[in-house]
């Protein structure tokens, strides 16, 4: 079985999944509609225009947290046999908890008010947007910890 977190640790192929974080990312942006889609799209072009890169060095900064947190999930999904995209969207709300228990502690010593308050606005909505990306985020971990 492939394991996430030394997938991560590996330097040539971290690059990779932090490349394919970032599509994942602007793709799941992108696909939002409505008034929470402009709510979202506004969030995400405030961090955007904060700092070129910004988005990408902080994938960087918690990909080692994230890799951590959904190894379970990621053994869990190769020992069933489920198909990543399948599993990680039956497990939507476990997954999504996980990363944000991480986000919510790193929001709480933030000096980034900006930042901050951006995640704040989006935060009741977080597990439903995260939920969302499941399928995305199954055949990325299927492309890169298989």
């Amino acid at each position: 079985m492939g394991s996430l977190v030394e997938t991560v640790r590996d330097p040539a192929k971290r690059k990779a999944v932090l490349d394919d974080c970032v599509v994942l990312i602007d793709q799941e942006v992108a696909s939002k509609r409505g008034l929470t889609g402009i709510a979202v799209k506004g969030a995400f072009k405030s961090v955007k225009s904060l700092k070129p890169g910004m988005v990408r060095q902080s994938m960087d900064a918690l990909l080692d947290d994230f890799s951590t947190k959904v190894e379970p999930f990621w053994q869990d999904c190769q020992s069933t046999g489920a198909t990543p995209r399948t599993y990680f969207s039956r497990r939507k709300v476990d997954v999504a908890n996980a990363l944000l228990s991480i986000t919510d502690q790193r929001a709480q010593t933030s000096k980034h008010r900006v930042l901050v308050k951006a995640y704040k606005s989006l935060r009741g909505k977080a597990i439903q947007h995260i939920g969302d990306a499941m399928p995305r985020f199954g055949d990325l971990l299927q492309k890169h910890a298989s």
